[in-house]
């Protein structure tokens, strides 16, 4: 039943919904996506900057790049790659793009209709702004359920699962000890609340994320002569020029959009639980930034392990062998040595325990929806959350990810429905900041402007 129900959402609809709202908010808001892609830069240069109660925005993007990139950027290219061809890259890549102006508008509404508590501390999301923004409480209730069920348990199991056997594969360790290591490390983040967790991951994601491109870089670098005829090879695949893999273009299309949304998660209504909490003079400040992150998850680390398996010549087009994280770990210990592939577990366990710290805010930020800064719930979340991780390490958790992948698909179908209806108020921040910056003034929220709306005042204060 899980995977009737699973095929039917990712491999018929959502991937006709998600294209659809993708393609609809890039054109309505004018590619927001290439007409502000130098601005994300810009908007960084001063994004560490955060007041009490908030984080900074190039904290928020970490984070949910820390949640973006993982497993799917190292064992999802590997499988769209095998499966779809190289021709499912070019289609990662234009659904990465279109991806970015959804997650633009999502995050962006985030910011408008975040509230303040009364520690002084700030939270939003989907579920805010399915309250706030279109009156329809019950389907937030619905989305803070799935946003639990997918991210605060079914992702964190997988992603422990994930990390105990690959380390166990690559070093020997026992999984019930890495397990114990993981959820020492983790207890020490997550009870520290959001603020450690933005803390971490500002440490920790640029350098796994340098890394891994400065790998990709070297192999770059050592076939330099072979990157026009590979990158030739992907566009030429992607519309059915090169000889079929399994099943033409439209194979490679599926594997390709699949493993994208997989990957990006924009849409998912995900990213915005942590685009929110950000400080910013604007919400557009935020969905600019939040947009990039997708480009740093589709376009560069998704690319990057694309390269390091076309460039290599253990991936055979057609034929069965394997594939996954073990054919990303053999490419890339073709190009540079046995160590290759001790770096790609290496890579892929700062990835998911990067991961598991994003999925635990999830989870916390569906509870608050519930009871707002309720301490005792929140420490027994924690508990049960480093217990679920333990346990994990030492299962086989091929049901739970069927499950979790479902319910990350409803997740998908709520977010979605949020987005559409609220699309003119997106577009009417977009316009408000495209109107100030054409005035010569740094965009800022003006509340007497938005007063039709239920925001919260006190959360916009200067």
């Amino acid at each position: 039943m899980l995977t009737v129900l699973n095929d039917f959402l990712w491999g018929q609809f959502l991937i006709v919904a998600l294209i659809t709202v993708g393609v609809f908010f890039t054109v309505v808001s004018r590619f927001v996506q290439f007409r502000y892609f130098g601005q994300m830069f810009a908007v960084l240069r001063g994004a560490t900057h955060h007041e009490k109660g908030h984080i900074s925005s190039f904290q928020a993007l970490v984070v949910s790049v820390a949640g973006r990139v993982g497993g799917g950027n190292i064992a999802g290219v590997a499988v769209a790659i095998t499966l779809g061809g190289p021709g499912a890259i070019f289609w990662m890549w234009l659904i990465g793009l279109m991806g970015m102006a959804t997650s633009f508008f999502e995050c962006s509404l985030a910011q408008l209709y975040k509230r303040a508590e009364p520690s002084g501390n700030y939270r939003g999301g989907p579920a805010y702004y399915l309250t706030h923004g279109i009156g329809q409480k019950w389907l937030a209730v619905i989305y803070s359920i799935l946003l639990l069920l997918t991210f605060g348990f079914g992702f964190n199991a997988v992603q422990a699962y994930v990390v105990a056997t690959s380390v166990n594969a690559s070093f020997g360790v026992p999984t019930w000890a890495t397990g114990l290591v993981m959820v020492v490390l983790l207890g020490a983040t997550i009870f520290g609340g959001i603020k450690r967790i933005a803390n971490v991951a500002e440490f920790i994601v640029p350098v796994m994320a340098v890394s891994y491109f400065l790998c990709a870089v070297l192999v770059i670098g050592l076939n330099i002569t072979e990157v026009p005829s590979v990158l030739a090879h992907i566009v030429k695949s992607a519309f059915g020029l090169e000889p079929a893999v399994g099943g033409g273009i439209g194979v490679a299309i599926l594997h390709g959009v699949k493993r994208g949304l997989f990957s990006n998660e924009a849409g998912l209504g995900s990213a915005p639980n942590v685009a929110a909490v950000a400080f910013v003079p604007h919400p557009v400040n935020q969905g600019i930034v939040q947009a990039f992150s997708v480009f740093i998850d589709t376009i560069v680390m998704c690319t990057c392990t694309a390269v390091i398996i076309l460039l290599s010549d253990v991936y055979q087009p057609g034929v069965e062998g394997i594939s996954g994280v073990t054919l990303t770990q053999n490419a890339l210990a073709s190009h540079v040595g046995p160590w290759g592939g001790h770096f790609v577990s290496i890579a892929l366990l700062l990835f998911a325990f990067s991961s598991i710290m994003y999925n635990y805010y999830l989870g916390e930020n569906s509870l608050n929806f519930f009871s707002e800064e309720n301490q005792t719930l929140f420490n027994g979340f924690r508990i049960m959350v480093l217990g679920l991780i333990l346990w994990s390490s030492m299962q086989d958790l091929g049901t739970v990810f069927a499950f979790a992948d479902v319910t990350m698909g409803l997740l998908a179908v709520v977010n979605l429905i949020g987005l559409v209806w609220m699309y003119k108020v997106g577009l009417r921040l977009l316009r408000d900041y495209d109107g100030q910056r054409k005035s010569g003034i740094q965009p800022k929220l003006r509340v007497e402007d938005y007063r039709d709306l239920d925001i919260d005042e006190a959360a916009w204060r200067d």
